[in-house]
């Protein structure tokens, strides 16, 4: 079984030559995707024998995973294994992420922090953003998870085929989950154990939510049409007609029509309206497009 690491690195020259040193002792291809860096971390990574992939200048980490898939499938992996640069994540814990695949219980298994006792070594602000960001994440997909945002993961080969992220920023770690959950792959998750050592993440905790959200939005509204926009077109269509019904009422009693309970009847009938033929179309859509991919 040919399995890989694969390692997007922005500037990692400190950390990425152990690294390297310790993967290739127990897995078939290091692949390190360079993104940009502007010190010697391809040059580094190219001499002691990684697949390196290098990015002309710094296009973020989604388009670091999305590489690297791409290099996965293009070499014949069976598993692939994403793995930090920044020495966060331990080697040992990678035969704990990657047996489900091999036992045929998973197709992704997920490293999470939140498991065991790692979660103590967290920071404070960071452990409550990655709970509400996964909070966000499992309102759009199947399986409910504890660290929607671990970057230590495994995919196996049939997610490589046939999943390709498209994400370049942190919203990729979304992205493949409900891309995934669309396709009924398997998720699963392992309790690992995170080196923090007074490092802390170089991305903005604003900007990495942002992603998120967006990210969640923007997948759910094409995977899932009816539900995302289903439901407030329901929501929507019910005030309408009974904001619609109230000024009916108003005009026979009054006669006259009230200004405010008009605009917000017919108002909220139309968005409803349109929320609904979007849901219908959207399906359509999506299932045409899938049909033609089977």
């Amino acid at each position: 079984m040919k399995i890989t690491v694969g390692i997007p690195a922005y500037n990692e020259e400190k950390n990425i030559a152990s690294i390297i040193v310790k993967l290739k002792k127990i897995v078939d291809v290091v692949i390190v995707c360079n993104d940009g860096s502007t010190d010697s971390t391809s040059e580094i990574a190219q001499n002691l024998g990684a697949v390196v992939i290098n990015h002309t200048k710094n296009l973020g980490y989604g388009a670091g995973i999305n590489s690297i898939f791409h290099k996965a499938k293009e070499i014949g992996s069976e598993i692939l294994i994403t793995f930090d640069a920044d020495g966060q994540h331990r080697i040992e814990d990678i035969d704990r992420v990657i047996k489900p695949i091999s036992d045929g219980q998973s197709d992704i298994v997920i490293g999470s922090r939140f498991l065991d006792d790692s979660e103590k070594e967290i920071p404070n602000y960071r452990k409550v953003g990655i709970k509400v960001i996964t909070k966000i994440t499992n309102t759009s997909i199947k399986k409910q998870l504890t660290d929607s945002q671990s970057g230590f993961r495994a995919y196996s080969k049939k997610v490589l085929e046939q999943l390709s992220p498209s994400e370049s920023g942190m919203g990729v770690s979304t992205e493949i989950l409900i891309k995934a959950s669309s396709k009924n792959f398997r998720i699963s998750e392992v309790p690992i154990k995170i080196l923090y050592e007074g490092k802390t993440s170089t991305h903005n905790p604003i900007t990495h939510g942002s992603s998120v959200i967006i990210s969640t939005i923007k997948y759910t509204s094409i995977e899932r049409p009816l539900t995302f926009y289903g439901i407030p077109s329901v929501i929507f269509l019910f005030i309408g007609i009974i904001f619609s019904y109230m000024a009916i009422q108003y005009y026979v009693e009054i006669g006259r029509l009230s200004t405010n309970l008009t605009i917000v009847g017919v108002s909220s009938v139309l968005i409803g309206l349109v929320l609904l033929i979007t849901a219908t179309l959207l399906f359509s859509l999506v299932s045409i497009v899938r049909e033609g991919k089977d």
